[in-house]
C-alpha cells in the first residue's frame, strides 16, 4: 500500500488528486476524490477510449458534484462505484483502487474486487 497524500486534510470535499500506481508491474495514472466525506480512487482511464478523465488538472466532478465526468467525450461515472451511467461507455466501470485513511494520510492499493 502506498501513500497518496501525506495529509488527508488536503483532499477537500469534491477535490481531486492525481498520482501513479503500479498494477501488475505497470505504472498507471490514477486519481482520488473526496465525495460525501469518503475518499474513492480509480485508475485515470475512461472506459470509452482509455483517455484520462481530466485535462491534467485533477478536476473530475461536474458542476452538480454528482458525477465524475470524462472531459473528452462526457462519459459520466458514479463517484462511489465508478460505474458509467451515461455516455458512450454506459454500463462499464472505472478500475477501482482500495483507499484507506490512516496515520493522517491517504493510502491506496489495487482493489481485490469491485466490491472493495
Amino acid at each position: 500500500m502506498s501513500c497518496v497524500i501525506p495529509d488527508a486534510r488536503a483532499l477537500r470535499e469534491m477535490g481531486g488528486v492525481r498520482f501513479t500506481v503500479v498494477l501488475e508491474g505497470v505504472s498507471r495514472d490514477a486519481f482520488a476524490v473526496r465525495w460525501r466525506g469518503r475518499v474513492y480512487a480509480y485508475v485515470n482511464s475512461c472506459r470509452h477510449q482509455s483517455l484520462s478523465l481530466d485535462f491534467g488538472d485533477a478536476h473530475f466532478f461536474d458542476e452538480a458534484a454528482d458525477a465524475l465526468v470524462c472531459c473528452h467525450h462526457g462519459a459520466r461515472y458514479r463517484p462511489d462505484s465508478g460505474q458509467c451511467f451515461e455516455g458512450p461507455c454506459e454500463g462499464a466501470r472505472l478500475t477501482k483502487l482500495r483507499v484507506v485513511e490512516r496515520d493522517g494520510g491517504i493510502w491506496c492499493e489495487p482493489a481485490k474486487s469491485d466490491k472493495d
